[in-house]
């Protein structure tokens, strides 16, 4: 019989938000691209959480935009409510997070891939890797076609060999009854790859007009909406938004479902994954807080033309009749009808230790992965990964150097780093506190972080990269002034210190003395700042915070220091750590099942210790020695 073969340079496995944004880097860099989906309906599916961003999570998206890729402009261009988190805390955990409609985040980023020069997209099952040599050559679909190829990335997402669960009803499909993808798993494991079977779970989606919002609390976005991509005009976001609702779970729900345990595949035993920790089912927030009388529970628009309401919190893999009852105890959903049954999807990923910290897999040449199929969960981690592998795919094809971004550089640094590095028997999450240099590592600052290697790769604009240079010059200058600009303790200045009850003068000082108060900021000192002219807000806020945070930016500035030193420290590719007779049986085991690239990375290992890097590097010194 024969067989349709075809050629292009990359091809990306699965049309995800990981998938999008590696095709999306392949073909803006010049390469044919061929991005498969099991359907093209499902393009940046939203298959859970109508939103983009949040705690940790918005750094990603920001990072993501710095270097060029797309989740930040479509989100713009698609939000129905925004919102900046925790911004009574200090700048590092600051995080912006927006709801979506679903249907056009969708939509939106299809029309972006479809209008992507040297991108095809096509629906079609891959079934197989073909790797010849250590190096793949090729992927071939369930109708049998061969598609070769100089690199592949793969981001699965949760499709391979999914099921869905709800109670004692299984459908072997994938996220919303979407088609499942149950042969590429075995082919992965023929190649010597590692899989594990992970879980996560969706909650129900309500009928708008079977809730009652008056017996829950409002939850309005931002009177001044800031955008997440540093593209965006911030004028060209500010409009009309649709508020979200929180209610809460109380003793008889919680109690509705103690009875039922026994009917939930997750204490049951028939869900084989592990389920994510810090995303729980109400099931486990019940059994393993049991000392809560109440969980939150928000509801949230799936977009502007469905009346379907998602009911965040509430995630569960109970049977249809427990759902009815429990869901029917939270204040304004006693008569809620449900649009969708909560379920539980168990999937299979892969051990992210096989991966190199530039997302190859370290056996396989060519081949790289992305998104939840490297065993995380959430969108944003997905799409990070996505940029990252797809980029290097392509760097590697172009024969130029793969990049990898260090713990700190990025969040998305630290995120790869703890994938690949760290045993994850559970999906993991981003979170602000993984992040030993989160005050450096803002969300407001990814721009100044990254962008210059963004332009550098090619995917941010001449244009960009101009603006953003003039901005930096902008910001030292004025930071500059400050530090050199004296105030005198008129009355002027005094009264404004008493107006926002801070210490009056009893000489002169500099604005950025002032600014550095707790009580004070570069904005409230506008008054008696008569040589200020800039009218930026991303400079005002650049400004403020390096000012403000100077000492403790400094700091961590010398912490890196320490950081880079054993980052630069590379580890010989095959090193022999039997030869280094004085490590510890259980140190050298993780080395050799690890593999680290540098000594800052074994340093990171669960079972080395600070004595087993110590003599690492006395018998690498020697090494390089000889």
């Amino acid at each position: 019989m024969p067989v349709l073969e075809k050629s292009c340079d990359v091809v990306v496995v699965g049309a995800g938000h990981a998938g999008c944004e590696a095709a999306l880097a392949a073909a803006r860099l010049g390469l044919e691209t061929v991005i498969f989906t099991v359907s093209v309906d499902s393009i940046a599916l939203m298959p859970c959480n109508p939103n983009i961003g949040g705690s940790s999570k918005g750094h990603l998206v920001r990072e993501i935009d710095a270097l060029g890729g797309e989740m930040g402009k479509n989100i713009d261009k698609t939000f129905i409510q925004s919102k900046m988190l925790n911004v009574s805390k200090g700048p590092a955990v600051h995080s912006l997070r927006a709801q979506a409609d679903k249907a056009e985040y969708s939509r939106s980023m299809r029309n972006v891939l479809e209008a992507q020069e040297h991108l095809t997209i096509k629906q079609a099952e891959v079934t197989d890797i073909i790797v010849e040599d250590g190096n793949i050559t090729g992927v071939k679909t369930f109708t049998g076609t061969i598609y070769h190829c100089k690199a592949a990335v793969l981001c699965t997402g949760t499709y391979l060999k999914a099921r869905c669960l709800t109670g004692e009803s299984i459908t072997h499909t994938g996220p919303n009854g979407l088609q499942a993808a149950n042969y590429l798993t075995d082919s992965l494991k023929a190649n010597g790859i590692e899989m594990f079977r992970f879980k996560t779970g969706t909650p129900a989606r309500m009928d708008k007009n079977s809730i009652d919002f008056s017996k829950m609390e409002a939850q309005y976005g931002d009177e001044r909406i800031v955008p997440f991509s540093f593209s965006t005009n911030p004028e060209d976001v500010q409009k009309e938004q649709i508020a979200c609702y929180l209610t809460y779970t109380n003793e008889e729900t919680h109690e509705i479902i103690r009875n039922n345990l026994d009917r939930s595949p997750i204490y049951a035993g028939i869900i084989e994954g592990t389920g994510p920790r810090y995303c729980p089912s109400i099931e486990d927030k019940v059994v393993k807080f049991a000392d809560k009388n109440r969980h939150q529970v928000f509801l949230e628009p799936e977009g502007i033309h469905t009346n379907e309401w998602y009911v965040g919190g509430m995630s569960s893999s109970l049977p249809e009749d427990v759902q009815e009852m429990m869901y029917h105890t939270v204040p304004g959903l006693e008569n809620a009808k449900i649009v969708r049954n909560a379920y539980a999807i168990e999937y299979d990923c892969i051990n992210a230790r096989q991966l190199n910290p530039t997302l190859e897999f370290k056996n396989i040449k060519g081949l790289f992965s992305g998104g939840q199929f490297n065993g995380s969960s959430g969108y944003e981690e997905a799409a990070a990964q996505g940029l990252i592998a797809g980029i290097n795919a392509s760097l590697k094809i172009l024969g130029r150097e793969m990049i990898v971004l260090d713990r700190s550089e990025a969040y998305i640094g630290v995120l790869i780093d703890d994938l690949v590095t760290k045993e994850n028997r559970e999906p993991y999450r981003m979170m602000t506190s993984r992040a030993e240099y989160r005050l450096l590592l803002r969300q407001d600052n990814a721009d100044m972080r990254l962008s210059e290697k963004g332009h550098e790769i090619g995917l941010i604009s001449q244009e960009q990269y101009d603006l953003l240079i003039k901005r930096k010059k902008e910001i030292a200058e004025e930071i500059n002034r400050l530090e050199h600009t004296n105030v005198g303790a008129n009355e002027e200045v005094q009264s404004l210190l008493r107006q926002y009850n801070s210490t009056e003068l009893k000489s002169g000082t500099t604005l950025a003395e002032l600014i550095r108060r707790p009580e004070l900021n570069y904005d409230l000192l506008a008054p008696i700042d008569k040589k200020r002219t800039n009218t930026d807000y991303r400079v005002a806020e650049q400004v403020n915070i390096s000012i403000k945070y100077k000492g403790y930016i400094d700091r961590q500035l010398k912490q890196v220091e320490q950081y880079k030193k054993l980052e630069n420290k590379k580890i010989p590719e095959n090193f022999d750590y039997d030869k280094v007779g004085s490590l510890r049986i259980e140190a050298r085991q993780k080395l050799k099942l690890f593999q680290p690239v540098s000594i800052g990375q074994a340093s990171r290992i669960s079972g080395v210790s600070p004595a087993d890097i110590s003599v690492l590097l006395v018998y690498m010194e020697q090494y390089r020695g000889k």
